[in-house]
């Protein structure tokens, strides 16, 4: 990559960060001024290996020319095209191309900007179909303890990140939670997926007991949970929550915003686990990171019980400005492409061992109490500094980025999500920099 010239602001007072340490970060920032494939460019002039793709997004890597040429033609032919009551060819396109993407028997793609929007989307469609079939009765939504599902209200309802929730006052009523699947001391250094813990999808029975079944709305989780810091489903666990989602008439709705696009190797990890929720939200991948967009993944099933009534009708009150934005669908359309003709979920499958002997190699090192894996995916829990929780894997994480690794941290553990198109020398250099990291954690 060239040399970058001095591209640091002279002022980082206007810009409040979100989900930062605003205060550390301004007395000694970290910039990245450029990207390529698996590396960003500091402002200092140093390459740093991308662990995490972005945000778990770029899954292609950084800067593709077929990505980057699909967003210049699209912003000088079509810039804007409005949204409501209004098409344009690539929006269609890009919908065709997502469907038949996904595993059967989703058909129908609608778009948002975000996860966020993905969830909230989701959790609308879910209620408004109970309602539409005749059973307004069910508006509760069920989420799961240490679930992640985005920022916006009904997100933070139904995810289980506490800091998330607890300054925002009392969300959205009429939400239950399932108990997470993080068993520690049944489940740890497992490979892959546990084997203890499917009998927890059974709280769900008992949720349905307290409220009644005629109540509940929908399910969500995610099948592999990410932001809370990788927790993968024991053996028969999602097969059982689909069981009794079906049993009590309860729509089941995978929130894969991080598990789409090749993460576990498979396009969603509906494919991968062959469990079939109602609905799947996708956003990060899908535009490889480079333009917000997100979308939700519809049976006909869902999609036809709108579809009564006049045809002048609005069949769903919902939608945003930015639905199916021109150049963010021109952008989704390269990146399909780009997975597709480098065949990058399954360049995922075929590294997944290597990459899990790598990750499981950290065990036995200092304060290192968990290692959980899966696709190309890790997250290594380390034990807490006594009194001051997050400390040691942020430290993990600051003296990484010295040594030229991102890596993505949450609580004290450490998260790394690559890009696909990681090579076998990168994951050693990765690991072994992070094994250098540990080691010199106090």
């Amino acid at each position: 990559m060239a040399m970058d010239g001095d591209t640091r602001p002279n002022d980082l007072s206007a810009f409040w960060m979100p989900f930062t340490a605003n205060r550390q970060f301004k007395k000694n920032p970290r910039m990245f001024v450029s990207a390529d494939r698996m590396h960003y460019r500091t402002d200092d002039g140093r390459d740093v290996l991308d662990g995490t793709a972005g945000l778990w997004c770029c899954n292609a890597g950084h800067n593709r020319p077929k990505i980057i040429e699909a967003i210049q033609s699209q912003a000088a032919e079509l810039d804007y095209a409005p949204a409501f009551q209004m098409g344009h060819p690539k929006a269609f396109e890009l919908a065709t191309k997502l469907v038949d993407m996904a595993p059967e028997p989703f058909s129908h793609a609608f778009f948002t900007n975000s996860g966020s929007e993905s969830v909230e989307t989701a959790l609308k469609i879910a209620l408004a179909y109970h309602r539409v079939r005749g059973e307004g009765t069910r508006t509760r939504l069920i989420g799961r303890e240490r679930g992640y599902h985005g920022v916006n209200f009904g997100g933070i309802s139904v995810g289980g990140i506490v800091n998330n929730r607890k300054f925002f006052g009392s969300l959205l009523t009429g939400v239950d939670h399932l108990p997470h699947t993080h068993l520690p001391e049944k489940n740890a250094f497992t490979k892959g997926q546990p084997e203890h813990g499917a009998d927890l999808a059974d709280e769900l029975e008992r949720i349905v007991a307290l409220h009644g079944p005629e109540t509940i709305a929908a399910v969500i989780v995610e099948p592999m949970a990410g932001s809370t810091g990788v927790l993968i489903p024991p053996k028969g666990y999602l097969k059982r929550l689909r069981e009794l989602c079906t049993k009590h008439g309860i729509l089941l709705i995978f929130d894969e915003v991080i598990t789409g696009f090749g993460r576990l190797g498979s396009s969603f990890a509906a494919a991968h686990f062959d469990v079939m929720p109602d609905l799947i939200t996708c956003a990060k991948g899908l535009t490889n990171g480079v333009i917000p967009m997100g979308a939700v993944l519809a049976t006909s099933q869902i999609h036809d019980a709108f579809m009564q009534g006049p045809e002048e009708a609005i069949e769903l009150f919902h939608g945003y400005t930015y639905s199916g934005n021109p150049i963010a669908a021109a952008a989704g359309v390269a990146t399909l492409e780009t997975y597709r003709e480098e065949g990058l979920f399954e360049r995922a499958a075929e590294l997944a061992p290597y990459w899990e002997e790598a990750v499981h190699s950290l065990k036995g090192l200092p304060h290192v109490i968990d290692i959980r894996n899966m696709g190309l995916i890790a997250g290594i829990e380390l034990e807490p500094i006594a009194g001051q929780p997050t400390k040691r894997a942020f430290s993990a994480f600051l003296k990484a980025y010295e040594k030229g690794v991102l890596i993505r941290t949450t609580g004290d553990i450490i998260a790394m999500s690559p890009p696909l198109i990681i090579e076998k020398e990168h994951i050693d250099t990765l690991v072994g920099t992070l094994a250098d990291v540990i080691r010199e954690l106090d």
